[in-house]
């Protein structure tokens, strides 16, 4: 079996980068997967989601307003959950699979309410506007491997992580790995996600 990745993207979906990000992925033939936060769902932005979910890419649950949620109660996590579910189910005429913490906050309550496969990633702390282009591609280059979960992030404004793509697809092709849905990565390895486990590899527990 070829090598294989998830590119992910968070904090989306939004008119200015996510579009720019999707011209990256179809630049070079690709998908990704992108965990959107329910309340920057809007009616422009909707669009754009359902651009990529007809791209092939797969819409997963960021929550609904990006809080740390180890902070909620068991039915404002519940809350957040469904809201945001609801609208990428008007979307994709389906129910998320994975779930990305904000903050990768987790504890107890939110495994014992939230009936999704907790996600993290490697990442290049591509949230920080002084970190250039080049040192966030070299961040997930100089650390990825097989079954590697890629955390990036499209938020609105984040065109440094955009133009880093230029530089991460490539190599990542050249390197022969293969880019699949966290879905796919899931399915193509035969893993059945466990409860209480954020997942930052699909393989890291097999």
């Amino acid at each position: 079996m070829k090598k294989a990745i998830a590119l992910t993207f968070d904090d989306g979906p939004n008119t200015v980068t996510t579009p720019q990000v999707l011209e990256k992925l179809k630049k070079y033939g690709v998908t990704a997967s992108f965990f959107l936060v329910g309340n920057n769902i809007t009616d422009e932005s909707a669009e754009i989601a359902e651009k990529a979910h007809k791209a092939g890419c797969e819409l997963n649950n960021h929550s609904l307003t990006h809080s740390v949620m180890p902070d909620f109660s068991a039915e404002e996590i519940r809350r957040e959950i469904k809201i945001t579910n609801g609208k990428i189910r008007s979307i994709t005429g389906k129910t998320p699979r994975f779930f990305r913490p904000p903050y990768i906050a987790v504890n107890e309550t939110m495994h014992d309410n939230i009936d999704l496969t907790f996600i993290a990633g490697i990442g290049a702390e591509d949230w920080i506007d002084e970190i250039s282009a080049e040192t966030r591609a070299e961040k997930i280059l100089s650390q990825v491997k097989n079954g590697d979960i890629i955390l990036l992030h499209d938020m609105e404004g984040n065109f440094r992580t955009a133009a880093a793509l230029d530089t991460i697809i490539p190599e990542l092709l050249r390197q022969e790995y293969r880019f699949l849905t966290v879905s796919e990565l899931f399915d193509e390895h035969g893993v059945t996600p466990k409860r209480g486990t954020v997942y930052t590899n699909v393989l890291q527990n097999t």
